[in-house]
């Protein structure tokens, strides 16, 4: 079943749409400002990965990829977004 912020686009479509990228060894996590509201989801949802005061604020590898995923698909907003690596 395909999740509401699995990205169903490619990365070269995600980063032309403004969207920035992290990159880790199993997922690569999308972020765009422009549509981002702060609903806060990301950030208490795994705060290992998602932390506002850090810089890179987002480290993919940070969380497990099943459990990042699940956070990533409660942003409201799609301003978050993930590919899956294939092993």
């Amino acid at each position: 079943m395909e999740h509401p912020n699995e990205a169903t686009v490619s990365e070269k479509e995600l980063l032309e749409a403004g969207y920035r990228k992290y990159d880790g060894e199993d997922m690569s996590i999308f972020y765009s400002r422009d549509i981002c509201e702060h609903a806060g989801k990301c950030v208490k949802g795994n705060p290992e990965v998602f932390e506002v005061g850090r810089r890179p604020w987002i480290i993919t590898d940070n969380g497990e990829v099943n459990h990042t995923a699940d956070v990533i698909n409660q942003c409201p907003t799609g301003a978050l977004k993930y590919i899956k690596k294939e092993k």
